[in-house]
């Protein structure tokens, strides 16, 4: 055993550059692990930065100065994002407040639809299974009930955090864009010069990332769009709300479109009853979310994430239990970070742990 456990030291640890992005890994974890909360402004930042980092290159190229294509983008992509919540954050916190209301009507007429299938299919339906529905329900309506005074309760200091992450998030990520040059070599500085593996990780890393948070950002405005033009196209309430509901829920893959479908079949069964608009609406959805399956994802991701749809759904469920949100954002990104140490860590056995004598 310890014979095995030496080889296998010798094998997978007998190098510099391995020991220490072992540590630099296990570093990073940790503190994300336990300072990730309030380095989270941070971590936004990073998002936003290799969001612009293709449009301030594309500046670049056509003649104009770093600090000049830094300033004028970063300042573009505030203005877009400034007019966006002028706009669009009223009209959905007066949609979400009326849904809210809304909600228990909802749960009522849902209760009201499983008993009249009931008496209609008695000889098929138990009376108990039909309780055991309504119950359910009815627990599921004081849940959300709870959850929603609970946070009412505790809105003043997310707001008070929502302003500081507004003059947070932009101001680290300016210095960001602007000093990313100086932030990396500062960084490389304490890495050994001999890191062959660790430049191959960290450019396909680069490259990845980036294509996944433009492209899950593309993804998000194309879906919410769409979105909101078949519900509004049909009149559906609160169609802003749902259209956002529609877009953050591509942040997770194949578990945030089946998660949102719960509130938007709801408000058309609310609205529509089992009518034939109700289909319509459904349906439209349903092609809605196969188009961005099967055509938008292949289009925008082809390049950028090549895993399997089952390592994909592993990953966000371990991720995002292990950090959250977050987890789930970055869970096809740390995926692909697996995948990438995996195909480099075979490379550095054969040619770097070699020792000069067996080469000569």
């Amino acid at each position: 055993m310890i014979r095995i456990l030496d080889n296998l030291m010798t094998r997978y640890l007998n190098n510099e550059e391995v020991v220490i992005f072992i540590l630099l890994l296990i570093s990073t974890l940790l503190v994300v692990a336990f300072w990730g909360g309030i380095l989270a402004p941070v971590f936004i930042a990073v998002v936003f930065a290799f969001l612009l980092q293709g449009v301030i290159g594309r500046c670049k190229k056509l003649g104009l100065s770093h600090n000049l294509s830094v300033t004028l983008v970063f300042l573009g992509f505030i203005s877009v994002c400034g007019t966006f919540i002028g706009v669009m954050a009223p009209i959905i916190w007066k949609q979400a407040v009326r849904f809210v209301n809304d909600l228990p009507r909802m749960f009522g007429d849902l209760q009201a639809l499983i008993q009249a299938l009931a008496q209609e299919h008695a000889s098929y339906i138990s009376q108990s299974a039909v309780d055991e529905a309504v119950d359910l329900l009815a627990a599921e309506a004081a849940t959300v009930g709870q959850w929603l005074l609970s946070y009412s309760l505790t809105s003043i200091p997310s707001l008070f955090s929502l302003m500081l992450y507004l003059v947070l998030v932009p101001l680290v990520m300016f210095f960001i864009l602007k000093d990313q040059a100086k932030i990396i070599a500062y960084m490389t500085s304490w890495l050994p010069n001999e890191r062959q593996m660790m430049r191959d990780i960290s450019h396909e890393m680069n490259d990845q990332i980036a294509n996944y948070i433009r492209g899950k950002v593309i993804e998000m405005i194309v879906v919410g769009l769409v979105s909101f033009a078949v519900f509004w196209f049909f009149d559906l309430r609160y169609s802003a709300l749902l259209a956002l509901l529609v877009g953050v829920s591509v942040l997770i893959p194949y578990i945030g479109a089946a998660a949102v479908t719960v509130p938007v079949g709801l408000v058309a069964f609310y609205q529509f009853g089992t009518s034939n608009e109700f289909w319509y609406v459904f349906v439209a959805y349903l092609i809605v979310q196969a188009l961005d399956g099967n055509v938008l994802v292949p289009l925008l991701f082809s390049e950028a994430v090549n895993l399997h749809p089952l390592a994909i759904i592993i990953a966000v469920l371990f991720f995002g239990g292990i950090w959250g949100f977050w987890g789930v954002f970055f869970a096809i990104p740390l995926a692909t970070l697996v995948k990438a140490i995996i195909n480099a860590w075979p490379n550095v056995n054969d040619q770097r742990l070699i020792s000069p004598d067996k080469q000569a």
